[in-house]
């Protein structure tokens, strides 16, 4: 069955809840940053503060407004009607060590899903001030206008991002070392505006591990719309069962000569 799509007023209503979401995020974020808050610990050792949860709230609050049918999937709230046929995935703050050591390379993520599948996408970076948007069909635009990822023959000349080199353990790490003794710069830091420097051309890959839905789902609509590949370590796109992997080029020939490295290690 071929996969449905949104119509034009859909994804106009959609898109302007969505922009209103990141405002939201934004508002909040920098409400608190470099302010006095206190950061907690979470059960997976990741820290979370007042600004994560306040952000998300308020969010889902607008959500539950505009599309009470629609489900919503956060990172610090327990999951609404996530088996509706369109669902909002939301990270209020991705980046949230760079938030709480005042770095700005911190943003918002959001994100809505039909039938599981990523329509509409969100990164928005406000210390920075730099928000990309991806809406299925068409182009990706950064502050309003359009934006494409750059063409890179081969992995010796490639521009390459993690945010972490600890995200990588096991096998993983191996298969990470492989592809990092290839490229011409290994960088890390950065988080979801890394994804977004991609977008725009600045980038040529980025890879990293143990990432959850809330941490991709917004990117796959702004990368694609960038002429991006984004997928698994084996190549396979992105699903909300996919093991956490995430490997992004701005040319398939670097996406392919990725994949062999990572999948094969």
């Amino acid at each position: 069955m071929a996969r449905r799509r949104a119509s034009h007023s859909d994804l106009e209503r959609f898109a302007s809840l969505a922009l209103e979401l990141a405002d939201i995020a934004r508002s909040v974020s920098l409400h608190y940053f470099r302010g006095e808050f206190v950061a907690e610990t979470k059960g997976d050792s990741t820290p979370v503060t007042i600004a994560d949860r306040e952000c998300e709230q308020r969010m889902r609050d607008a959500i539950a407004k505009a599309f009470p049918d629609h489900g919503v999937v956060g990172e610090e709230h327990d999951d609404h009607r996530a088996d509706a046929s369109h669902v909002w995935v939301l990270d209020p703050i991705d980046g949230t060590k760079a938030f709480v050591s005042g770095r700005p390379l911190f943003g918002a993520l959001v994100a809505l899903c039909r039938d599981g599948r990523p329509i509409l996408g969100v990164i928005d970076c406000p210390a920075v001030d730099d928000r990309w948007v991806g809406i299925e069909g068409r182009p990706t635009t950064h502050n309003a206008m359009p934006c494409y990822a750059r063409r890179c023959a081969g992995l010796q000349d490639a521009l390459m991002y993690s945010t972490s080199p600890y995200m990588f353990a096991g096998h993983d790490a191996g298969a990470f070392e492989k592809l990092r003794t290839r490229v011409k710069y290994p960088l890390f830091g950065g988080d979801c505006h890394n994804y977004g420097l991609l977008a725009s051309g600045w980038v040529d890959l980025v890879v990293e591990a143990g990432m959850k839905v809330h941490d991709w789902a917004a990117l796959v609509p702004v990368l694609e719309g960038a002429g991006a590949r984004i997928s698994d370590w084996t190549g396979k796109p992105l699903a909300f069962d996919s093991d956490g992997r995430i490997l992004v080029a701005g040319d398939d020939r670097i996406h392919h000569a990725a994949v062999k490295l990572l999948d094969g290690a």
